[in-house]
């Protein structure tokens, strides 16, 4: 049995997640200044989402959630398994049956993608320490994660152009 959470580890953990939300949106905040051509409020977003990230990081630490990689690899292979197994298919259900086809087309590119990203934690640590060399290609418009250059994505259909090299 595990032993049950403090009070201060449950606030490190919605702290943690406030500031990881905040970093992904001020980010998303900051294309969206861009694109609008204010360029400097864009700048303001960035510094604020990396702030941001730096908070989630050090809620992270004081967790000690951070582990050895192996420990690490097996936990995002739990947390995208669980994602694509259950926590999807419930929030596809809840979508069809609201007829809300924007939420549902956005669950679904991510369970689609989730079930890749569980695939190649495996493959990282099955073959830890090996050095493989592999490029990665995430696709703009859903997210899907390849290990090579696309002509076309397999989840949303959109063209080579949506699909940009991870470094």
């Amino acid at each position: 049995m595990m032993p049950e959470m403090t009070k201060t580890e449950k606030d490190l953990k919605e702290a943690f997640a406030g500031e990881s939300q905040a970093f992904i949106k001020y980010t998303i905040f900051a294309r969206k200044a861009d694109a609008e051509g204010f360029k400097q409020v864009a700048k303001l977003f960035r510094a604020a989402a990396e702030a941001e990230a730096i908070h989630a990081h050090n809620h992270l630490k004081a967790l000690s959630a951070v582990k050895s990689t192996k420990e690490n690899l097996e936990e995002a292979i739990g947390g995208e398994t669980y994602e694509f197994t259950k926590m999807y298919p419930a929030m596809i259900a809840d979508a069809q049956a609201e007829d809300n086809k924007t939420a549902l087309r956005s669950f679904n590119y991510a369970n689609d993608t989730e079930k890749g990203h569980a695939e190649f934690y495996r493959k990282a640590l099955e073959e830890l320490g090996a050095n493989r060399q592999t490029d990665y290609y995430v696709c703009d418009v859903c997210g899907f994660t390849a290990e090579s250059e696309m002509d076309e994505c397999p989840v949303c259909k959109a063209k080579k152009k949506a699909f940009r090299k991870i470094d």
